[in-house]
């Protein structure tokens, strides 16, 4: 198997305190990386490397994980640019926008969905991404739900099954009929394809009991929870999460002091992703990010890249945002946008730069990556390996 020696890195971030300077990011200085197949084999001072079959020099720039991306909603058709337009002209969002792109992903034929897919994949690796979770949710039958996980599962081990994104328009005066078909015959045509099931738990789509039915229904079918928890208003998303041991609460921007408490005390088990594209694109309030780490939740960044509410892949982009106003410090975000990621996909190969560990890198056109909270905005990902083969 060929070997190849990434050296005269600067900066490389490895999310292993032991073999870097004790901190949570394990830096290590003028390093290098050995990476064998798809995996890394060997992480140290660049002057101890091994010999290997090829090499590449870094000429002194930053190495960081690859972007764990946990939360996307990627198989979907058209967009909402004129909802968009009049959101910022001063209309609120609100969960009811989702049957937009309903419509026009049932239109689509399954080579229009995959283009679609595939497309915003490759913008979101250029920007460093390696892992991505996406999920169903813009076809709400049985039909297009299932055919959506089909279609997610080509290009990702991270499927979620999402039939309960809003009651489906043809359930409009039914949603009890809504909640069973989801937990019934399109669970069975989806959960195959899926490794996750997960439930907007929010005010215009699930309530608290709803949900409960959702994700015990998929957890008995063998899918692991995750909930959209807490985005547009309280409720009992995080609670709910925390309860059913969810490997994540997603947006988490309205929290009660009890909601903080139980996110900490299952920091372990459930992951409080935050995706600050959606307060971004929605002029919403910003989740308190440093709140959450100060009580000792773990924390996550996730793109959340929809075509209604957070249209951006850029994981960069998220890390800058939740710098200037979330709370979080530059290494803060950094590892919670690959390490946090990781946490919320329950993978311990990926996120990290580590013996043993998947070989997942971006090259930053920048001495550190404390640039990419810097420099907002700016390309700063110049090469990325995913599973040990340069893909940018």
């Amino acid at each position: 198997m060929t070997t190849t020696l990434v050296t005269n890195i600067g900066s490389l971030v490895t999310n292993d305190p032991a073999p870097g300077d004790g901190s949570p990011l394990g830096l290590i200085e003028n390093a290098a990386v050995v990476i064998d197949g798809g995996t890394i084999a060997w992480v140290g001072p660049a002057g101890q490397a091994p010999a290997a079959d090829s090499a590449f020099d870094a000429h002194g720039r930053a190495v960081i994980p690859g972007f764990v991306d946990s939360h996307s909603h990627l198989v979907f058709a058209g967009d909402r640019t004129a909802e968009f337009n009049a959101r910022m002209s001063g209309r609120s969002y609100s969960a009811g926008g989702i049957r937009t792109t309903v419509a026009a992903t049932r239109a689509a034929t399954d080579a229009e969905l995959e283009a679609n897919l595939v497309r915003h994949l490759d913008e979101a690796r250029r920007q460093g991404t390696t892992t991505f979770e996406t999920k169903s949710g813009y076809g709400l039958t049985v039909e297009d739900e299932a055919r959506a996980l089909r279609i997610a599962a080509a290009h990702t081990e991270e499927v979620t099954y999402l039939g309960a994104h809003i009651v489906s328009p043809d359930y409009a005066e039914d949603p009890a009929g809504y909640v069973a078909l989801v937990t019934g015959e399109m669970l069975t045509a989806c959960a195959p394809y899926a490794r996750w099931v997960d439930v907007f738990c929010e005010k215009g789509a699930f309530d608290g009991d709803q949900a409960r039915a959702i994700l015990t229904a998929g957890a008995a079918a063998g899918l692991i929870p995750r909930v959209h928890a807490n985005q547009l208003s309280y409720g009992p998303g995080v609670q709910l999460a925390v309860e059913l041991e969810a490997a994540s609460a997603d947006h988490c921007t309205h929290l009660t002091d009890s909601d903080v408490d139980a996110l900490a005390q299952a920091a372990d088990t459930t992951v409080a992703t935050l995706l600050p594209g959606a307060e971004f694109s929605t002029r919403a309030q910003w989740p308190d990010a440093r709140r959450l780490i100060d009580a000792g939740a773990t924390v996550a960044l996730s793109t959340d890249c929809n075509p209604g509410s957070s249209y951006t892949s850029s994981m960069p982009f998220c890390i800058a945002l939740a710098v200037r106003d979330m709370g979080m410090t530059p290494d803060e975000a950094l590892w919670a946008a690959t390490a946090g990621g990781a946490r919320a996909l329950r993978r311990t190969d990926i996120g990290r730069i580590a013996p043993g560990a998947r070989a997942d890198l971006a090259l930053l056109e920048a001495p550190s990556h404390v640039h990419l909270a810097y420099r907002p905005g700016v390309p700063l990902v110049s090469a990325v390996w995913q599973k040990g083969v340069r893909a940018h």
